[in-house]
């Protein structure tokens, strides 16, 4: 059973907060055997990635089979239906054109001093996108993490994909297609994102990695993040819903499980003004439970991390969103937008009992690589921006440096930094001994 928290009832900032500091992350101890994963591709290249994937994957390569080549890629593709194809592409479509207003402009200004300044965006040159395999293998990741990314500019694309078994899921290897991935290498775990970092023999090293994976994945995320950038680590996901009385309790409860069913560590929360309704949803749950595929994965989520809790006003419900600092956050009520101005911490929005969070993981537009474990407080979701960085440019005429290079001189002398005062000064000096141009 879900935990039920009433904000009237003796205890609830206690018990609130305890739910709020529930761990949900793998409780495993996984650093030291990543590290010892990355110290060994660095060191052995290819032939400890192939090995490596020998063991783990059950997956026999060599140089020349760690990517797919075009003809296996083409053969793969065929196996998909006119419909997926069409769903796949009515998916990328929406995606790239959400994310192309995403893109952020160049600026150039000449302030009152007479100094121009400004600013330029440029892509990263290689990204490195992971994509998990096996039972959790999703093409929408693929469509997620790769179309951002050539929004933005990227010139080399890569892809690693776990194939345990050598077993291929071919609608990934489609929505890399249709996303305009270079290459996909059939790889995955804590020695891809090394093989990813640091390079192989065949595999050159990326500016950037991103995409979701299991406990090794993130640990080693951590590990070469430095030597190269990283998007976040994501920890389990997790939905938050706000809903008043005049909603179907069965929508919510297939909004709920829609997260429960990612894994045991997921988590589900309805904030609800009516009681009556906290009970129904639950009550709903567990009838839909038992016609559910994954219904072993979702009832261990939804018993051991699934919360109700009924408040007097939606004020309230929005105090406590913000403290949960949802990485999705479906608003249910009678004037949504009202209650989302009043939001300052989420990864996601979904405004209305017609836009389920589902909708987001796939068609509608924003991206679903989303801040999890309440780190929404201080972080954004999977963008552009994430395959781009800005580069400041200034450029002093004389009679600008003349205007602020003295205070310059003042603030390093005053750090002890004689050089940084000098290197101004001599300049100072020179236009002391003619007028600035």
């Amino acid at each position: 059973m879900p935990v039920f928290l009433s904000a009237t009832a003796p205890g609830f900032a206690e018990d609130f907060a305890r739910l709020l500091g529930q761990k949900r992350e793998e409780a495993e101890d996984v650093q030291q055997t990543v590290a010892g994963i990355i110290a060994d591709v660095r060191a052995g290249g290819d032939a400890a990635l192939i090995a490596l994937t020998a063991r783990f994957d059950r997956l026999q390569l060599r140089p020349g089979t760690l990517a797919f080549s075009p003809e296996e890629i083409s053969a793969e593709v065929a196996k998909v239906s006119a419909s997926d194809r069409a769903a796949l592409e009515l998916a990328a479509d929406r995606i790239r054109s959400y994310h192309a207003r995403q893109r952020p402009g160049d600026e150039s200004w000449t302030d009152a001093a007479g100094a121009m300044l400004g600013w330029r965006w440029t892509p990263v040159s290689a990204a490195g996108l992971y994509v998990p395999g096996g039972i959790a293998s999703y093409p929408s990741s693929v469509l997620m993490n790769a179309i951002p990314a050539k929004v933005a500019g990227v010139e080399q694309l890569v892809i690693v994909c776990p194939t345990p078994g050598g077993v291929v899921n071919p609608l990934v290897l489609l929505a890399a297609q249709i996303a305009g991935v270079d290459v996909v290498y059939r790889i995955g775990g804590a020695q891809a994102i090394a093989a990813l970092a640091y390079g192989t023999e065949t595999i050159a090293a990326v500016d950037k990695i991103t995409g979701p994976g299991n406990a090794y994945v993130a640990a080693a995320k951590r590990q070469v993040f430095g030597r190269v950038g990283i998007d976040m680590i994501a920890g389990p996901s997790e939905v938050l819903i706000i809903a008043d009385a005049e909603n179907d309790p069965d929508w919510i409860a297939l909004d709920l499980l829609s997260q429960a069913e990612h894994d045991e560590s997921t988590q589900s929360i309805l904030i609800t003004t009516d009681a009556a309704l906290g009970r129904a949803v639950a009550a709903a749950v567990d009838h839909r439970l038992q016609t559910l595929d994954r219904r072993a994965i979702a009832a261990a989520a939804w018993a051991a991390n699934g919360a109700v809790i009924t408040v007097e006003t939606l004020d309230q419900a929005a105090a406590l969103a913000n403290r949960i600092a949802p990485e999705h956050l479906q608003i249910m009520t009678g004037d949504p937008e009202a209650l989302a101005a009043r939001i300052s911490h989420a990864g996601a929005i979904f405004l209305g009992a017609w836009t389920p969070e589902a909708i987001g993981d796939y068609v509608g537009g924003p991206n679903h690589v989303l801040p999890t474990a309440r780190s929404a407080r201080f972080s954004s979701g999977l963008s552009v921006l994430d395959f781009m960085k800005r580069t400041t440019i200034a450029r002093m005429t004389p009679g600008a440096l003349q205007t602020v290079g003295p205070a310059a001189v003042r603030l390093a002398n005053s750090e002890s930094l004689q050089a940084h005062g000098l290197s101004v000064q001599a300049r100072l000096d020179r236009l002391n001994e003619r007028p600035p141009a």
